[in-house]
């Protein structure tokens, strides 16, 4: 087999099937990591200081990691993540890419060679806010801003290290508007969130191809249904008629916890059965079927979120939005494009930003 060969062979999608992983929807991060040492390993979680990135925080901190966990507020991270003597706090805004490109250069002055690195942090179904140069926010802090965050710490991800973007179903609800990425016109606030769950998964797919023959896997995962911070934004008295809870307040049937949510990212990030395989969208702590049913409860991945040319074209447009690429395809050389104009410039809807993760 000649090495062209074998590099189309190493990047070819995994196929979207269950592998059967001995694990199911209801164990926890702690439970997947039981017979795994990350003695010796750095890690990185945004998000990782709450909800189901403070859950999986502890559980790589346990394992034997080293957890970096960027904030926007550090203060606040860190008084959640007291008595969690493995992990440290750096800030980060993920809407602002000067802050994102600086806190890669701080890391990368360390030297550490970084192994895991999950991409949590977000916002769900928030007011319309634009930030940078315009940007719709859920596709500017859930997509572009993890997007140059990988760009910029690509020379720290050490062969064999993972990937892992944190997706949804709420994907089931809108393929890529290549149309109107960034909503110009018609703001709808689920619809924004949805596509931000699709480019998450996208944006998996292909760091995958484009990775894969340097070490570098990289996945998307469906945590499920939780209640967590991110559900900030939707008024408790609307969470009933969106079946989030019981007429009594309590989480509705298939609802997991904090603990159980984190465990699919974790698996991703972790487990021996991935070893050869990337690009999949997971969910449940094994690789997701293709979704048979609009059911998000039920769960599966939409054609539109696993399409290899939608990655390719997303890629290329994160890529000329941002001015950053990192890992070029065949033939190609790695670089950083000139920054856009307005690249730090905040303006939300009502003058102000607002929804961004802590």
């Amino acid at each position: 087999m000649t090495s062209q060969q074998t590099t189309r062979q190493t990047t070819r999608p995994t196929h979207q099937q269950r592998i059967g992983s001995g694990f199911h929807a209801r164990s926890t991060a702690d439970d997947v990591l039981a017979r795994i040492d990350l003695t010796g390993t750095t890690a990185l979680v945004t998000g990782g200081s709450s909800g189901l990135g403070l859950e999986a925080t502890r559980a790589l901190a346990r394992a034997g990691a080293r957890v970096i966990v960027p904030a926007r507020r550090p203060a606040q991270a860190r008084e959640a993540l007291r008595g969690i003597a493995a992990a440290e706090v750096h800030p980060l805004d993920l809407a602002d890419l000067e802050s994102v490109r600086a806190f890669a250069e701080r890391f990368l002055e360390t030297g550490r060679p970084l192994r895991i690195l999950i991409n949590g942090a977000g916002v769900m179904a928030c007011p319309e806010t634009r930030v940078g140069p315009g940007w719709e926010a859920h596709f500017a802090i859930n997509h572009l801003g993890h997007f140059a965050l990988v760009q910029h710490l690509r020379p720290a991800l050490a062969p064999g290290a993972r990937v892992v973007s944190v997706a949804s179903s709420g994907h089931f609800l809108s393929d890529i508007r290549w149309h109107d990425l960034h909503f110009r016109t018609g703001y709808d606030r689920w619809l924004a969130y949805a596509q931000s769950k699709t480019a998450n998964a996208l944006f998996a797919l292909r760091l995958d191809t484009l990775g894969a023959e340097r070490g570098l896997r990289a996945f998307a995962v469906h945590p499920g249904s939780i209640l967590t911070p991110l559900q900030r934004h939707v008024p408790r008295e609307q969470w009933p008629a969106l079946g989030w809870v019981t007429p009594d307040g309590k989480p509705a049937e298939g609802f997991k916890t904090p603990q159980q949510g984190a465990a699919t990212a974790v698996w991703a990030a972790t487990s021996p059965l991935l070893a050869g395989r990337g690009g999949a969208y997971c969910q449940d702590c094994d690789i997701a079927e293709p979704a048979t049913t609009d059911d998000m409860l039920v769960g599966g991945v939409k054609p539109w979120a696993v399409d290899p040319a939608a990655a390719a074209r997303l890629w290329g447009i994160s890529s000329e939005l941002t001015g950053l690429d990192a890992f070029p395809g065949p033939g190609e050389g790695a670089g950083q494009r000139s920054r856009p104009r307005g690249f730090n410039g905040v303006a939300g809807s009502s003058g102000a930003r607002s929804g961004a993760p802590s």
